[in-house]
């Protein structure tokens, strides 16, 4: 006579489901500290508010939608590096950086050039963020149009940008001075598109293919995950 048959485990409630993505968190921790640091005595309150805006108004909406439209990690550790570099602007001003002021000294440039490296991350990253939200929500996946139409949106947001600088700057007077960080240069507007601009066709050509990568693993993906 056989014993009782011994029963078989069930499979477990998490088998077959992708382990969860940490690094948003993990992402998410490093951009909060930095973001303290750079309001901790920094340069000029005001100053510090408007560079740091984008990060107090994006980073609720990225934390808020990570269920309901997870990004890909690619865009997801742009952001936070962007955010970074915000900080860092936002707490000295971008004319006082001392990153900058080094690279002006080292290589004898006229200026402090953190600002028009700023503008070159701001073509950068919102050009991942522009052809992720395009690439997944518009019909232009896989359509010859979605390069230039990324690269044109971010070029569109740099101009806009500018004008809220100039609106910065009719209200604040002299106040707003550090936050347009022009450092005497009377083409400081066009330069700071054209950085953005550069920055914009960069990322495309160089970070498209792993985005598309990232892009049908994030499709394959169980929702949910």
């Amino acid at each position: 006579m056989h014993g009782p048959a011994l029963a078989r485990p069930g499979p477990h409630p998490a088998a077959g489901r992708a382990p969860r993505n940490a690094l948003p968190a993990a992402l998410l921790g490093v951009v909060v500290a930095g973001m303290a640091l750079s309001a901790w005595h920094a340069h000029d309150q005001m100053t510090w508010l408007l560079e740091t805006v984008w990060v107090l108004v994006g980073l609720p909406l990225v934390v808020l939608g990570r269920r309901r439209f997870p990004l890909t990690s690619l865009l997801y550790c742009l952001l936070a590096a962007h955010a970074l570099v915000l900080a860092v602007g936002g707490h000295y001003t971008y004319a006082q950086v001392p990153l900058g002021d080094w690279a002006r000294d080292t290589f004898g440039l006229d200026r402090n050039p953190y600002d028009r490296f700023g503008h070159l991350v701001q073509g950068f990253v919102p050009a991942v963020l522009v052809r992720e939200l395009l690439s997944r929500t518009s019909p232009l996946r896989g359509s010859r149009w979605l390069a230039p139409l990324t690269v044109c949106a971010c070029l569109a947001f740099s101009a806009l940008f500018e004008m809220f600088e100039w609106a910065a700057a009719v209200i604040g007077g002299h106040g707003a001075d550090a936050f347009l960080a022009t450092q005497g240069d009377v083409w400081d507007t066009q330069w700071d598109m054209f950085c953005a601009l550069v920055g914009a066709t960069v990322s495309v050509l160089l970070l498209s293919r792993a985005h598309d990568r990232q892009l049908d693993a994030l499709a394959a993906r169980p929702s949910g995950d």
